[in-house]
């Protein structure tokens, strides 16, 4: 180490880093560091405007449409027919918001059957269909 650097006349080459310059550059970009963090997380106050935010409570209407044993179709407890069916099912598409349609399958019914009933509401329009089943059976 060279601590007596004018003692000696000899002009030798220092080849160890002087840390105390790089020290105080890093004590000067901590202090700034320090004093710029703050003012970066204050925001600007602002007086926004408020909006009442109530969604729209209009729910659609649902329609259950029932399958029983013997393949006769029910509209919410009514048995309507094929062409009833289908003039039913092309009114209910025209409106908006459109009802949810549920289609409940009785067990003993063929399959068939409720697949026709499902094309059907496919081919007049309605998006939404959903099943219903007993989940304890």
């Amino acid at each position: 180490m060279a601590f007596g650097a004018g003692l000696n006349d000899n002009d030798e080459v220092v080849s160890e880093i002087n840390m105390v310059p790089l020290i105080d550059v890093m004590l000067v970009m901590l202090i700034i560091f320090i004093l710029t963090v703050p003012v970066l997380t204050h925001a600007v106050k602002l007086d926004l405007p408020r909006a009442q935010n109530t969604p729209n409570l209009i729910k659609p209407e649902t329609v259950n449409l029932s399958v029983n044993a013997d393949g006769q179709v029910f509209w919410n407890e009514n048995e309507v027919d094929e062409t009833e069916l289908k003039m039913r099912l092309e009114a209910s598409a025209q409106r908006d918001p459109q009802p949810e349609i549920y289609i409940r399958g009785d067990r003993k019914v063929e399959y068939e059957r409720v697949a026709q009933v499902m094309a059907a509401v496919q081919r007049s329009g309605m998006l939404k269909l959903g099943f219903v089943t007993n989940p304890g059976n």
